[in-house]
């Protein structure tokens, strides 16, 4: 009787990884909305392969964080949807989403992955939305 008293406390414990993980995805979608690469930056590894349209590399922390500036001063924000996660694996997470800005539609996808105990963004790539 005791030990099932503690059953909803330890199936919390063992959900907050994968919901904590939910959040990271739509926190980075959220910053992307807001254009604000400074709070992006804080999810990156210290080396990050950032895919901007066709330009394909791997960049330090600093060197992505000024290359996803770059591009929101090129393309301002204005809404972003969520169309796709990944977050089944607790040492792996995947988000697609669709962004609008004042240029046009851009597909946005991101990889984190588990490094040292924290979720770090390790893969970004931004492309052109093709219509359907």
């Amino acid at each position: 009787m005791m030990k099932l008293r503690y059953l909803p406390l330890l199936t919390l414990l063992f959900l907050l990884p994968m919901v904590a993980n939910a959040d990271t995805i739509e926190k980075i979608a959220e910053y992307i909305k807001q254009a604000n690469t400074h709070e992006i930056a804080k999810f990156f590894a210290s080396n990050v392969d950032i895919s901007i349209l066709d330009e394909t590399n791997v960049y330090s922390k600093a060197q992505s964080e000024m290359i996803l500036e770059k591009f929101f001063k090129e393309n301002k924000p204005v809404s972003v949807k969520l169309l796709h996660r990944i977050n089944s694996n607790p040492n792996y997470n995947f988000g697609v989403l669709i962004l609008t800005t004042d240029k046009g539609k851009f597909r946005v996808s991101y990889t984190l992955r588990e490094i040292n105990k924290v979720m770090e963004l390790i893969e970004l790539r931004i492309e052109t939305e093709k219509p359907n």
